[in-house]
């Protein structure tokens, strides 16, 4: 297969975007891993290690409503390799801060660069990939968070006691420049669900992504990612913090025990794309909504677990409620609205689950000071998040027509 056909081939383009996708999750895992280490370099207290997770992903929901638009009118591809090299560097950027002021705005300066990757990618799937296998390709670009979970801990793990975490960082940033040049090189897709075409999409209607906050399937959407990601993002956040403190394991234990739920994610974000795509008729909001109050529950009982084993069992059941979740929550918007704005309501949707990135660890921060070292009352707090994921999908109008009559405009004649 030579170059052009390589990058023209709707596999490749999704291997590249899983590759993508896989770096630029390495990052926000691994420094759940090494800020044990960093507290301790920069003496942190619980509140600004809290501020430190978060700040991340203030920049990177700046970036996701700019960045789907720049990929609806742009193109997604010039959004991706721009947001890939930009996140690069101040991952690189990372192993050389002094202070807790430098390594704050580091972090947020890495947020804004990788702001624009997932609308972009998201964009790329909805352009490239036929509506019926959409969701099967964003789960596999989504499972990617999870190769991503199986790799980051015991790599972390490793290259902290080995090197330190000022150089793991920067051993990253390499495979991110690598990524960069593979899509400047070989990401050159003819794309299109009418056939190939010279240009890589239509640009949106005028007035369509106004109407995209007036719709209630992204409104709906918007509001359960946002309380998905505050579970998500506060679990993944604290969970190594907890694993070490609260149980008392050393690094290397925790990062090899983390792969097992890890693993388990990989598996179940493959197994519910394919089985998204054959659910019609609305059905995905009772999927949602009990897949909300089953991360609740599991969330619950691994906190409260007697044993390591105990919680470590609990913690690889929750990516069965986690995959049912994500897939739905990103790939309703590429099956029920037009192509054209397809970048542009990702990003909209994502903002939820990326302003939850920055509110969850700092609010959990808080909350552990405040109960002066104990998890019970942040526990409470992302159970409760779960009844509002279910509340979210239960108001839930899924289904084309829900976007015609809202928003005549933006919609394309029927295929």
């Amino acid at each position: 297969m030579n170059k052009l056909a390589f990058g023209q081939n709707p596999k490749m383009i999704l291997l590249l975007l899983f590759a993508g996708n896989l770096f630029s999750a390495l990052d926000r895992f691994v420094i759940n891993y090494g800020i044990v280490h960093i507290s301790d370099d920069l003496q942190l207290s619980a509140s600004s290690t809290g501020l430190i997770l978060s700040i991340f992903f203030l920049g990177y929901a700046i970036m996701q409503i700019p960045g789907g638009w720049m990929a609806d009118r742009f193109g997604a591809r010039i959004v991706l390799i721009v947001s890939v090299f930009s996140f690069t560097i101040f991952t690189s950027l990372t192993g050389l801060a002094w202070s807790f002021v430098s390594l704050l705005v580091i972090r947020f300066m890495f947020g804004l660069g990788e702001g624009s990757f997932f609308p972009a990618g998201a964009k790329m799937i909805a352009v490239s990939i036929a509506e019926e296998k959409r969701s099967r390709a964003m789960s596999l670009f989504l499972s990617a968070l999870t190769v991503a979970g199986v790799i980051s801990p015991i790599l972390a793990a490793t290259l902290l006691v080995s090197i330190g975490w000022r150089m793991m960082f920067g051993i990253i940033g390499i495979f991110g420049f690598t990524i960069g040049l593979l899509y400047l090189f070989f990401l050159k897709p003819r794309v299109g669900s009418q056939g190939p075409r010279e240009v890589e999409t239509e640009v949106p209607v005028k007035g369509s992504f106004i109407k995209l906050f007036k719709t209630p399937l992204v409104l709906s959407l918007m509001v359960a990612s946002f309380a998905y990601g505050f579970i998500s993002w506060g679990v993944m956040s604290w969970m190594p913090t907890y694993l070490v403190q609260e149980r008392g394991l050393n690094l290397i234990s925790m990062g090899l025990l983390q792969m097992i739920p890890a693993i388990a994610s990989v598996a179940f974000y493959i197994i519910a794309g394919y089985v998204l795509d054959k659910v019609k008729g609305g059905r995905e909001k009772w999927i949602g909504g009990f897949s909300g109050l089953g991360l609740a529950l599991f969330v619950y009982l691994m906190f409260h677990a007697e044993t390591v084993t105990g919680v470590i069992i609990y913690q690889s059941i929750i990516p069965i409620f986690s995959a049912a979740l994500s897939t739905i929550i990103f790939s309703l918007p590429l099956k029920y609205l037009p192509e054209a704005i397809g970048g542009s309501a990702v990003g909209v949707v994502n903002l939820g689950m990326q302003v939850a990135g920055f509110i969850a660890p700092l609010t959990i921060g808080f909350v552990i000071d405040a109960f002066d070292g104990s998890f019970n009352g942040a526990v409470w707090l992302l159970v409760s998040f779960g009844v509002v994921c279910f509340i979210a999908f239960m108001t839930l109008k899924s289904g084309r027509e829900n976007f015609i009559s809202e928003n005549p405009q933006t919609i394309p004649a029927v295929k």
